[in-house]
């Protein structure tokens, strides 16, 4: 409420003439009220209080004319930018001399009443004086204040200095941008640990809408991956923001199935601004999908040890003088870090050719590796006695085709597991199978086979690369072997 010439309170119709106001939000001081105003005789103690605390209690500075350009109105955060006092201030006609240089004077008054007669705010920006002689360039926002009638009786300005006034734009041009158009995902997470804000390209990582999203328990929206990025929001909350971005591996549910990514994340604590301390408003969440990367990366040193293993074993097996050991030296570089066990069958009768291969086959146990403890590969014996393999094994199919072949028991229970991997002669921890054919000077020697447990994924396809390049090397001690006599 601003005081004119004949000013009221809107709330309550008293007149407000002559009333000076200046309530510190610090302090809550208010200065001396006017001889007119209501509350000298105890009527309404309550108005010129709550005003003056209204008009101190604001964040931007606040001034009021008169129709004839006396200032009525001058609250404290007026009086922190310029310096000039309330008392200094109110009862001056115009700015002339000592808020605005006199030569500047005549142009920013009239911009500043010109408002009495024009519909809405005016926003304008020019320099005011402060009360030690310097300079603040300020943004106004001035509008009409009218009586009782309708009539203009005088004009409010609010102002603060520019760079403040910019710094908010700022802020909520920044906010707006990363919940418009950012390229990450950015989601402000509430202290219950559920998204309040989801801008676009998080939600669509999440594989959900904007608003269907907000409120939602995070383990509804992922399968894997919760309990780590719940820890990590908590701890933000608890102790502020990590020194660095943290990769959070999870699995996204979504309409067409889960999808596992992996997210570069920041976390940033969020405290309210009005509070007196911090009070905990939430995390701000950005996180970019890295999965892509991050699988190349897994990809090129998962390579970079196998190439390695490869030239490991070639060179351990050059030393051997007994191809055969050359062969078990070769599966033996070749489990590490790729299976948990691996068996040689070799075709019963000797090596097999392409043109040969109509009638069943039958392979026979040549060397394989503790099922029970680790440990090197041991042959099997040179007895030569067929492995009991039912039909459609994959070892059988393997030499049929004259390729690899994967298996997999798939998920089922424990003991249904067991007995799959015992039903195709193999250790009952086994899960995953990988088959390569062993193949040198055009003919089929045998079988080589890695297994995995229930701890390790499935085999892949460039897993059956890797395997096809140790058969190869085994295949060829195998043959070296036999031409040697050394079987």
């Amino acid at each position: 409420m601003i005081a004119s010439s004949e000013p009221t309170c809107r709330t309550c119709g008293r007149s407000l003439q002559g009333v000076q106001v200046s309530a510190s939000r610090r302090s809550g001081t208010t200065d001396e009220l006017g001889p007119d105003e209501p509350g000298r005789d105890g009527s309404d103690p309550g108005g010129p209080d709550l005003l003056a605390a209204l008009l101190d209690g604001m964040d931007a500075a606040l001034c009021a004319f008169d129709a004839d350009g006396v200032v009525t109105h001058w609250n404290r955060e007026a009086e922190r930018i310029l310096g000039w006092s309330a008392d200094e201030a109110v009862g001056r006609r115009g700015l002339a001399g000592w808020a605005v240089r006199s030569a500047d004077a005549e142009e920013v008054e009239g911009r500043l009443l010109a408002a009495m007669h024009a519909p809405g705010r005016q926003v304008h920006e020019f320099a005011l004086l402060t009360k030690d002689g310097g300079r603040v360039l300020v943004r106004t926002q001035s509008a009409v204040v009218r009586g009782p009638d309708g009539k203009p009786v005088g004009v409010y300005c609010a102002f603060s200095e520019v760079h403040t006034q910019i710094d908010l734009e700022r802020s909520i041009a920044l906010s707006e941008a990363l919940f418009e158009d950012a390229g990450w995902g950015v989601v402000l997470v509430d202290v219950d640990l559920r998204p309040a804000v989801v801008n676009v390209h998080a939600a669509r990582a999440l594989g959900t809408g904007r608003t269907s999203v907000l409120g939602r328990p995070l383990g509804e929206l992922l399968s894997q991956g919760v309990e780590e990025l719940e820890s990590a929001l908590q701890h933000v909350l608890a102790e502020g923001a990590p020194p660095a971005p943290a990769e959070v591996w999870v699995t996204v549910r979504t309409p067409e199935g889960e999808r596992r990514r992996c997210w570069r994340s920041g976390f940033v604590r969020l405290a309210s601004p009005l509070a007196e301390e911090p009070v905990p408003l939430g995390v701000g969440w950005l996180f970019q999908d890295v999965t892509e990367a991050k699988q190349g990366e897994q990809e090129a040193s998962l390579l970079r040890f196998r190439a390695q293993q490869l030239h490991r074993a070639s060179r351990a097996a050059a030393e051997c003088e007994d191809p055969v050991e050359a062969a078990t030296v070769h599966l033996d570089f070749a489990l590490a870090g790729f299976a948990d066990h691996a068996l040689i069958d070799r075709v019963a009768g000797g090596p097999l050719a392409d043109a040969e291969s109509g009638g069943p086959v039958r392979l026979g146990r040549f060397a394989a590796t503790p099922s029970g403890a680790p440990g090197p590969s041991k042959v099997a014996g040179r007895a030569g006695l067929p492995v009991r393999y039912a039909e459609g094994h994959p070892a059988l199919q393997c030499v049929e085709r004259v390729g690899a072949l994967r298996a997999s028991a798939g998920a089922v229970p424990a003991e249904e597991a067991r007995e799959w991997a015992l039903a195709r002669q193999w250790p009952p921890d086994a899960v995953h199978a990988l088959c390569a054919v062993l193949r040198s000077r055009g003919r089929t020697l045998g079988v080589v086979t890695f297994l995995r447990g229930a701890g390790r994924s499935a085999f892949e396809r460039s897993d059956a690369m890797y395997a096809e390049d140790v058969a190869v090397r085994i295949a060829a001690a195998l043959d070296l072997a036999g031409l040697s006599g050394a079987e």
